[in-house]
């Protein structure tokens, strides 16, 4: 498969270039500053800025999928996020691109969390959050309405380091008494839903 990696220079994206090399698939790099690649070997990079839909769109011309990987940018507006993904699925659709798999997280939301995050947690990380939160929630609703064949992913607190070597899913609601997940594990989370059929149209949170 081929596929374009959105976010490929960020820490999660960087192991999913990786990991989904690895597995064999062609993997195209998109993004804004090709330096920062350093010793990442994608089999191909463009170059495009992620509110350019045009240039967006160039850059995933002829490929089957898109996995975004992006987070909150640091000194951005509040909710850059969810406009950087209303540009992504429409470039997608524009490249005539159906496949998407788009991380956002599970922190902002409470469906099936156990109590400790439900009621002690999550309403002082909310305050904190604030605007990486909005970020999610413009994002998520512009997935689910792009048309695509999508899944969106939610990871809990992230952690580098070697991979755990798994990771648990759930698809009704957060992965209860788990709070956090290895980067790694994320990547292979990420590249094991994308090739599976039975995820897209779903909401899957995954944790360590």
């Amino acid at each position: 498969m081929k596929i374009a990696v959105v976010g490929a220079t960020g820490r999660t994206g960087r192991l999913v270039v990786a990991e989904a090399r690895r597995r064999g698939h062609h993997v195209v790099a998109v993004v804004r500053d090709p330096a920062r690649l350093g010793d990442l070997r994608p089999d191909g990079v463009a170059t495009a800025d992620g509110l350019d839909v045009a240039a967006v769109t160039a850059a995933l011309a002829g490929v089957d999928a898109v996995v975004s990987t992006l987070g909150p940018v640091a000194g951005s507006a509040p909710g850059v996020q969810g406009e950087l993904t209303e540009v992504l699925v429409r470039a997608a659709r524009d490249a005539g691109v159906r496949r998407a798999v788009v991380v956002t997280a599970s922190g902002w939301v409470v469906d099936g969390d156990d109590p400790l995050s439900r009621y002690l947690a999550k309403p002082i990380l909310s305050r904190v959050l604030r605007d990486a939160n909005a970020g999610f929630a413009r994002a998520e609703p512009a997935v689910r309405d792009s048309g695509l064949d999508w899944t969106i992913v939610r990871p809990p607190m992230l952690r580098d380091g070697a991979a755990a070597g798994g990771y648990r899913e759930r698809r009704d609601g957060n992965v209860r008494w788990r709070w956090s997940m290895r980067r790694a594990d994320l990547a292979a989370a990420v590249c094991d839903l994308l090739a599976d059929p039975k995820a897209v149209g779903a909401t899957v949170s995954v944790a360590g």
